[in-house]
Order: C-alpha cells, then structure tokens, then sequence
C-alpha cells in the first residue's frame, strides 16, 4: 500500500475523430509494442467497414457490442485452508465489465479466420452486437460458470 495517500483517477482521453473514450479504450487494447497510428488506423478501417455493411452508426454498434459482452457476473479463483482452489462467484462494476468486455471482444476477433485485423474486428463487432459471436459465447461460459459454484458465494 502506498504511504502517499490515493493516486487519482485519471480519465481516459477520447480519440481525434470521434471524440469517445471508448474507442480510445478499444485501440489502447489494440495496440502492441506502442503502435498507436497503427492500432488507430485498424479500428477506423473496422468502424469504416461495419458502415458500409450495416447502413448504421457504427459507435451504436460499437456500444451495444461492449454493452451485450459486458459480464455482471465472474468467477475468481480463492484456495481454502486443505489447500484446494475453487472458484468463486464474484460480482463485477462497470468499469471492470468494460475492460473485460474490449478484451474478449479483441481475443474473439483475433481467433476469426479472415483477411486482416480490421475485417475481423467489424465482424467481430457485428455478431456482438447481434448476440452472437465469440465474445458473446465467452460471456456465456463465464455466467454458467459462476451459477455452477452459485453455492460457493460465501467464501468471497
């Protein structure tokens, strides 16, 4: 723990062309090896895409995407005194949900088959958005998860 008291909460900036925090969320969590111009110009050619295809606002789309992947309900792993690990039931805030939500959306779209990242990335980003795809199944397994070991919830 820190002696210098609590660091403040830094809000995150929004991108130059729409001007969300969101998206600057998601092309942080795009970015490798500090390739922001690169991580951008994946998210505006995906954004780009989902346009053309859907003939609707892709921020809308963007936002019910991360809003159906965003999970209320996790497991965390705890071990008791035997020595055994379990799985615990634990409940999950906003701003967690969010991050956890990009990041499953990112891994999803990563394992699709398909050309280039920016391709993947609209799909991707559509099925969310339609209740499918693979961050939604991923959502799904941590929800089910969580209500098998329902009866372990007092041990948080």
């Amino acid at each position: 723990m820190s002696r210098r008291g609590t660091a403040e909460k830094r809000t995150a900036k929004s991108d130059p062309i729409f001007r969300n925090r969101l998206v600057n969320m998601v092309v942080n969590r795009i970015m490798k090896d500090g390739k922001k111009s690169l991580a951008y110009q994946i998210l505006y050619r995906a954004v780009k895409k989902i346009q053309q295809n859907t003939e609707t606002n892709p921020l809308l789309v963007l936002r019910q995407a991360i809003r159906r992947v965003t999970p209320n309900i996790g497991v965390k792993t705890r071990r008791n005194k035997k020595g055994s690990t379990r799985k615990v039931p634990i409940e999950i805030g906003s701003k967690q949900g969010r991050a956890l939500a990009i990041r499953w959306l990112l891994e999803a779209s990563q394992k699709r088959p398909g050309r280039n990242m920016a391709f993947k990335l609209s799909s991707e980003l559509v099925d969310a958005a339609k209740g499918s795809g693979g961050a939604i199944r991923k959502k799904e397994a941590t929800h089910r998860m969580a209500e098998a070991n329902r009866a372990l919830a007092h041990f948080r």
